[in-house]
């Protein structure tokens, strides 16, 4: 059976990315201007960071832009190997994103708030390479779009993961202690965190590890 990827989200400094690889991550999340959540950082430390991790290792951006233009021009200036669509928008939009960005990944994150999730992902389904279950509140007042420390529904996860051909990672809550878990009941492709493995909002390397060993 093959090991679930791991993706450190919330990569603060080079150090932290270092870190994080050295533990054995397979990606690295780089955190964009959001509405709320934590982990943010401006885009002269994300593609100081970008330019510094080696392959194999993949970097995504996590972007809220909701425009096709919009997104393609800070993947750009970033320059990570993968954007990662944190709000749901319009399907539409692909059709400036897939041409501009011909050698990126793209990602886009479902909000698994109920079953409507599923309808999101069949719409997306043509045009992305893989999906992010997390459990944001995009429409809430103050809209959540990722890093809330929450775990949703799993079982409408596992069966996005079963009705879907693309890749399928899987966030929110996760930590040391449901890790396991998660991966029994959904069998996603990776699992990702932020708070889950971080301590005063620094990168814990005793969390990291004890993460890492519960993934399999």
């Amino acid at each position: 059976m093959r090991r679930t990827r791991v993706k450190v989200c919330c990569i603060a400094t080079p150090e932290e990315a270092a870190t994080a690889i050295a533990a054995g991550a397979d990606a690295l999340g780089l955190v964009g201007e959001m509405p709320s959540g934590p982990g943010t950082i401006d885009d002269v430390m994300a593609r100081k960071i970008a330019r510094q991790v080696p392959p194999p290792i993949a970097t995504f951006l996590l972007t809220s832009r909701t425009r096709g233009s919009d997104i393609v021009d800070h993947v750009q200036d970033i320059g990570t190997s993968t954007v990662q669509i944190v709000n749901h928008i319009d399907p539409g939009e692909y059709a400036a994103i897939v041409p501009g960005l011909p050698g990126t990944r793209l990602v886009q994150v479902i909000h698994v708030e109920d079953d409507t999730a599923i309808e999101l992902v069949e719409a997306y389904e043509p045009h992305v390479h893989a999906f992010l279950l997390d459990s944001g509140r995009p429409k809430a007042a103050r809209a959540e779009l990722g890093g809330t420390g929450r775990a949703h529904d799993w079982t409408i996860s596992r069966r996005i993961v079963e009705r879907s051909g693309k890749p399928v990672f899987l966030a929110g809550g996760l930590n040391h202690r449901n890790v396991g878990e998660a991966i029994q009941t959904v069998r996603p492709f990776g699992v990702d965190l932020c708070s889950g493995v971080r301590t005063d909002g620094k990168l814990d390397v005793i969390k990291l590890h004890a993460f890492m060993q519960g993934v399999f």
